[in-house]
């Protein structure tokens, strides 16, 4: 759990603290991502909003560590992280891998009595739409050989192409992608009451995981209210849209903010 509210701990990063702003986003990373992906988010938001970044283990300072391959202990821990910054309204983001994790924080609020002030999710289908698991990061199963993996993440263009063709560089980053994987893979969603929390999804014309409808099936997961954002084009369309992403995030939670003070 993090030590101070001035700090960070193993599992949050804070990039910009902006310990004035009156609300906090807490930002859950793509499979194989890490919490620096936020970093622009963080210096872009200050600051007006305090912006948190979940570290997973086995990646960057914490690459000694084993990865976690459940999105739902992810999640165990999260919620303990953000239940520490909770001194103010508190709203989560997840990319991907990122948003079933963040779903599942949100979740574990809820059920502690501290309910986050939203949710926005990017990337991902509806829990409820998860097929046998929720539609992969990338292209690839854990499974698949070295250049499938490879091929599959390429295509996804998340990650820069020059550093998956660079071979140590690879060695270094595919076991976690794999350990991430599985983790997304693996998740099953267990039915329960919709949240309280207001969520926002957002997603790519072009995504090949996500189509529209999966992603407005996100509605049936929040008894508050809910907002689709369509954007051009695939899995990380947020790259290419980033400033009008973060507006869509700034304006969730200006209207929870609003909501949760009225």
């Amino acid at each position: 759990m993090t030590e101070t509210l001035q700090g960070t701990s193993a599992w949050i990063r804070r990039f910009q603290p902006s310990p004035d702003a009156p609300h906090r986003l807490v930002c859950f990373p793509h499979a194989g991502g890490a919490a620096t992906y936020w970093f622009p988010t963080a210096r872009a938001l200050a600051p007006e909003v305090d912006v948190l970044a979940v570290q997973y283990p086995g990646r960057q300072d914490r690459r000694a560590e084993p990865c976690v391959e459940s999105v739902e202990t992810l999640a165990d821990h999260a919620a303990e992280e953000v239940l520490a910054w909770s001194d103010r309204p508190v709203t989560l983001f997840g990319h991907s891998m990122g948003a079933m994790v963040a779903f599942e924080t949100a979740r574990r609020l809820e059920e502690r009595g501290r309910p986050a002030a939203g949710l926005v999710v990017s990337g991902m289908r509806a829990p409820s739409r998860a097929r046998g698991g929720p539609a992969r990061d990338g292209a690839a199963a854990a499974a698949e050989t070295e250049e499938e993996l490879v091929a599959g993440i390429l295509r996804l263009q998340g990650t820069d192409a020059a550093v998956l063709e660079d071979p140590e560089l690879v060695r270094m980053i595919l076991p976690t992608i794999r350990s991430d994987y599985r983790a997304a893979e693996s998740y099953r969603w267990r039915p329960g009451p919709p949240l309280r929390t207001p969520i926002a999804v957002l997603t790519g014309t072009e995504d090949p995981h996500v189509d529209t409808e999966q992603a407005a099936a996100w509605r049936e997961h929040t008894a508050g209210p809910f907002s689709l954002t369509v954007f051009t084009g695939g899995h990380f369309f947020l790259n290419e849209h980033a400033e009008d992403v973060r507006k869509v995030v700034t304006d969730h939670i200006a209207r929870s903010f609003q909501a949760n003070s009225v």
